[in-house]
């Protein structure tokens, strides 16, 4: 989603008349213009994606499909692929590894993480994925979502973004799906999302064409939460890295008000721009705050064992809603 800068052609050509004798003041203004169109260059997510794809095979050669497989449920797919072959599609339609190869290799269940103290799963699990279609599904979500967020922000914001967006889809569905395995980027990919929200919401005034930016954002954000309530889809690992993504990124992607570089240069008694307006703090303590809670919650609860759905009984149709053609597990 790209935005323009609110400032209009008039406001420059004021700047210009009332700064082109003075070549200090024009040499700062052409600097910040110059610093505004600088973009990062983006090498963060492309390792995220070869990170995830090196995965993907490392669990296929571990799988082994050709000498694990059960032969009561069919033959291997792709068996020219020898050991990286996929397990028989009645037992996987995603051309992928079986449920007990994503186990071995770092699957999120909750008994493991709560019993057996195995809390690195909740974050192992993000980097695992059930088969190519949802590998490729979520690797090109990557590619055109987070490569555009990190040129504008830098990889250090929307690393932190990324990993912790993934860590809190993990608690959340941690705390209300027990009896299934959990794997895949989708937490840390909505956690981006929401990060774009929360952006455009902070920085609300520097922007054109907001009003359509939100509306389209909001509508793709809808249609893909809209899908995780189809059975078999974890859609509380979308919601909770959607949540902490737009907490963060109410805390991370807060950006100066434009002019604010240039009128550090004027003289003492000029008229000076707030770098920040006081929304934007108000909605960073906010965020910060309901961050650091619902995290210090949503762990007391997930390794005391507790169960999402006593504390919210409706919860269960944010994840799947029953309906003639399919039935949702408890």
């Amino acid at each position: 989603m790209e935005n323009e800068d609110l400032e209009s052609r008039g406001v420059k050509d004021r700047v210009n008349h009332n700064n082109h004798n003075n070549p200090t003041t024009s040499y700062y203004h052409q600097q910040q213009e110059n610093l505004e169109r600088e973009e990062w260059i983006s090498w963060l997510i492309p390792l995220f994606v070869a990170a995830n794809v090196v995965m993907f095979i490392v669990t296929m050669s571990v799988n082994n499909c050709p000498r694990n497989r059960d032969f009561g449920r069919g033959e291997c797919v792709a068996k020219f692929l020898r050991r990286l072959s996929f397990q028989p599609l009645r037992e996987n339609p995603l051309f992928g590894p079986s449920s007990s190869t994503l186990l071995k290799m770092g699957a999120l269940k909750w008994d493991k993480v709560v019993h057996q103290h195995q809390g690195w799963r909740l974050i192992t699990c993000m980097w695992l994925h059930a088969g190519v279609i949802h590998l490729l599904a979520n690797m090109l979500s990557l590619v055109f979502i987070g490569i555009r967020l990190e040129q504008q922000f830098g990889f250090v914001r929307i690393g932190v973004i990324y990993l912790l967006s993934g860590f809190g889809g993990s608690v959340l569905s941690s705390l209300f799906i027990r009896n299934n395995i959990s794997v895949g980027a989708s937490g840390a990919l909505f956690g981006l999302l929401g990060a774009m929200l929360a952006e455009l919401i902070t920085n609300w005034t520097i922007y054109t064409n907001k009003a359509a930016a939100l509306f389209t954002l909001v509508v793709v954000i809808a249609i893909n939460l809209a899908v995780g309530i189809l059975p078999h889809v974890d859609n509380f690992a979308h919601i909770g890295g959607f949540l902490t993504g737009l907490l963060l990124g109410f805390i991370l992607l807060i950006r100066p008000q434009f002019g604010w570089v240039e009128t550090r240069h004027l003289p003492v008694n000029a008229r000076v721009t707030r770098k920040y307006k006081a929304y934007q703090f108000l909605l960073m303590i906010i965020a910060l705050g309901l961050f650091i809670v619902g995290f210090t919650v949503g762990l007391i609860m997930l390794f005391r064992g507790e169960n999402g759905y006593d504390h919210c009984r409706w919860c269960r149709y944010l994840s799947c809603v029953p309906t003639s053609s399919w039935k949702c597990q408890n």
